[in-house]
């Protein structure tokens, strides 16, 4: 008799392939190393960035708050600067003692040569201020190397604190050298130098300028 069999036939179970296993192992492995590196390395630098941020953060609010505790400051310093100079200048003046001889002793510095301390004008702290240095005023700045030897004086009249000085130079700007020290001296006001005329002496027939400078004297 023949049987026929209605019931479905098992199939094999399926058998991993070959180098499958060691693959997936691997691939397991890397995502564990993946976690690991994100929960060790990743998180905590961000942790640390975040911190520094705030650190940053506070930094400039603390900065913010001295500037406006210092608002101001740089006006106040400036204006103290202002007010010591003043007061070194008047200080300063207040130890001159103008007299007639004190004028004629400045006259014979201005006219001295050399670069020394007995050389030179007599200046209040502000006049050293223009008169020399990189910010100096063009108008009263003078040359340090002058020769004052090229000029002398052949007259010097006061009359009420109104002098008038006459003499003679090599050239017209020894004449403006020889005005922007008695500009910058504290011995002496409202310089005003006329124009020069060349002129011979009547000896040695020798060319030169003759010069008149006005001015008053800080009495």
């Amino acid at each position: 008799m023949i049987k026929i069999n209605l019931l479905p036939a098992r199939k094999p179970k399926r058998q991993a392939e070959p180098g499958m296993q060691p693959l997936m192992v691997g691939v397991g492995a890397l995502a564990v190393a993946a976690v690991a590196t994100a929960l060790l390395v990743d998180l905590p630098k961000r942790s640390d960035l975040s911190n520094l941020r705030g650190l940053n953060s506070d930094l400039d609010s603390q900065i913010a708050a001295k500037k406006k505790q210092l608002d101001g400051y740089d006006m106040l310093k400036a204006a103290k600067e202002q007010a010591d100079k003043r007061l070194d200048s008047i200080k300063r003046l207040n130890t001159v003692k103008i007299t007639p001889a004190g004028v004629l002793h400045e006259l014979g510095k201005i006219l001295t040569p050399g670069q020394g301390i007995n050389a030179g004008p007599t200046q209040s702290t502000a006049m050293l201020a223009k008169t020399t240095g990189v910010n100096a005023d063009p108008n009263k700045h003078f040359a340090i190397d002058w020769d004052p030897t090229h000029v002398w004086l052949t007259s010097f009249v006061d009359q009420n604190g109104w002098f008038r000085m006459e003499g003679g130079a090599q050239s017209e700007s020894d004449v403006i050298q020889l005005s922007k020290r008695l500009q910058a001296s504290v011995y002496f006001n409202e310089i005003a130098p006329s124009n020069g005329e060349r002129v011979a002496d009547r000896e040695t027939g020798m060319q030169y300028v003759h010069f008149t400078i006005t001015g008053r004297v800080a009495y």
